[in-house]
């Protein structure tokens, strides 16, 4: 007699069942919030050069306030042609003469110009803080953004296939249990990496840890179901995955500031963590009951 001839013989899907594959799809919300962390953690802000400018030595001495700011802006970076400032560079010498409104056109592509050697000045009006203003991840070195991510995704490559391998070998349940427990550390020390490669290190370790989860636990559920309800637990998984990005997206709208979206999104798998040996432990006993 199979295994899925014993589960209809002893009654199919019941309590248990149903009670295991709750437990097991919690984590998949914590799964879709960390695949997609990173459209909000690394979001773009509008930015340009930053400038070093002693208003009280400038040949205009009407400038003050807000107009200042728009000016000086004006005199120090390029414009494109929607008139918003150029995001790569400034010019050499400060442009005095392109506030002179009785001046004649002057060529702009003629000015000299250099890379942003100081910096940049960020739009902070939506996100607050992301790795991009941290670590000035724009211009040169804005393929690193996606090469974080691609790390992620190399991550959840390798997690698949060492996890895979250990679950085959030892059982689901301690590679499982392991995972919960290495997505919410590195998750937190995410938080407060101090370095870009630090950040990177700590997303690949969480990507292994995910793909761990999403394997272990959609493979125990389907395991201890009978064959005509698996459709429907791997549906279930789908719809666990789909509602945790909108739940993502509302924590992001709330808390702009990367370090603290990446804790809170980390300190999920902590309080499951410390149910969760139990929780498989309670439906060992229950298999064995029932068996």
């Amino acid at each position: 007699m199979s295994f899925a001839e014993l589960l209809d013989h002893v009654g199919g899907v019941g309590r248990f069942q149903i009670i295991y594959a709750i437990l097991l799809a919690i984590p998949v919300f914590m799964t879709a919030s960390h695949n997609l962390l990173q459209n909000f953690t690394a979001a773009t802000s509008e930015h340009h050069c930053h400038v070093h400018i002693n208003i009280n030595n400038t040949p205009y001495t009407n400038l003050t306030g807000k107009l200042a700011a728009k000016d000086l802006l004006r005199v120090s970076v390029p414009m494109d042609s929607n008139q918003q400032p150029e995001k790569c560079h400034r010019f050499v010498t400060t442009q005095w003469q392109l506030l002179d409104s009785s001046a004649t056109v002057i060529n702009l592509t003629e000015l000299e110009t250099e890379p942003c050697a100081d910096g940049w000045v960020y739009d902070k009006s939506i996100f607050t803080s992301t790795i991009i203003t941290e670590w000035d991840l724009v211009c040169d070195s804005r393929q690193l953004k996606q090469m974080a991510q691609s790390i992620y995704m190399v991550g959840i490559l390798v997690g698949g296939i060492i996890f895979g391998d250990l679950s085959d070998r030892f059982g689901r349940r301690s590679p499982l249990i392991w995972c919960y427990l290495q997505m919410a550390v590195t998750g937190t020390c995410t938080a407060f990496s101090p370095s870009f490669t630090a950040y990177c290190i700590f997303r690949f370790l969480i990507g292994m840890a995910c793909s761990g989860i999403m394997m272990n636990g959609v493979s125990l559920s389907v395991e201890w179901t009978p064959a005509r309800t698996r459709a429907i637990v791997v549906t279930m998984y789908g719809y666990c995955y789909t509602i945790g990005q909108c739940i993502l997206a509302g924590v992001a709208y709330a808390i702009p500031n990367w370090r603290w979206l990446q804790l809170v999104v980390s300190f999920s798998p902590l309080s499951f963590l410390i149910h969760s040996p139990s929780i498989l432990l309670f439906s060992l006993d229950k298999a064995e009951t029932m068996i």
